[in-house]
């Protein structure tokens, strides 16, 4: 039995590996492999959902405004944090003759946004909808907010205002706001 045991492990003379192998480092290393591409993969959706968080500082289509989303409640609101100009969003821009007289510091331009499809907790939202208010003419729309990056690696912030169902109305780019402003 002892002279066949030792011609199991004997290596044959064509083979260039080792006569005695360890499936379970080969097996771990694959392991180790696997274990870091599921890391890397959470990495990326980690680093990929923050630019699709609308939440942070946002500067208006017109550059007038700079406008805050954060939570209120269990939705998310936009409060203006300061004021840049008067132009108006008309074709020509010139000064804004706004309906609402109140100063533009601290007004809640959006409203009650909580996410459109938010049947698996597991997955970040992507959509949400809410009010959006025109201090231009003084009234309050229908909208819907995403994060786009497609244009601008910061983000841009997409509000789709409309009355009635979302075919009739008219798309807003807001960009983030920088750092140091």
């Amino acid at each position: 039995m002892k002279a066949r045991a030792a011609m199991e492990w004997a290596p044959h003379p064509l083979d260039t590996k080792p006569a005695m192998t360890m499936p379970s480092l080969h097996r771990s290393g694959r392991a180790f492999a696997a274990v870091l591409l599921l890391a890397a993969t959470f990495a990326a959706q980690a680093q990929s959902s923050p630019a699709s968080d609308p939440r942070g500082r946002w500067v208006t289509a017109n550059g007038n405004l700079e406008v805050e989303v954060a939570p209120c409640g269990a939705a998310l609101c936009g409060t203006v944090t300061k004021v840049f100009g008067n132009r108006s969003m008309a074709p020509g821009g010139g000064d804004m003759q706004a309906a609402d007289k109140r100063p533009a510091l601290g007004m809640t331009l959006l409203k009650d946004f909580t996410p459109v499809d938010a049947t698996d907790p597991s997955r970040a939202p992507t959509e949400w909808a809410g009010q959006i208010y025109n201090r231009e003419n003084g009234k309050t729309y229908r909208c819907n907010m995403t994060v786009s990056t497609a244009g601008n690696a910061a983000g841009e912030l997409l509000l789709h205002a409309y009355v009635g169902i979302p075919l009739f109305g008219k798309t807003q780019r807001w960009v983030r706001a920088a750092a140091d402003r």
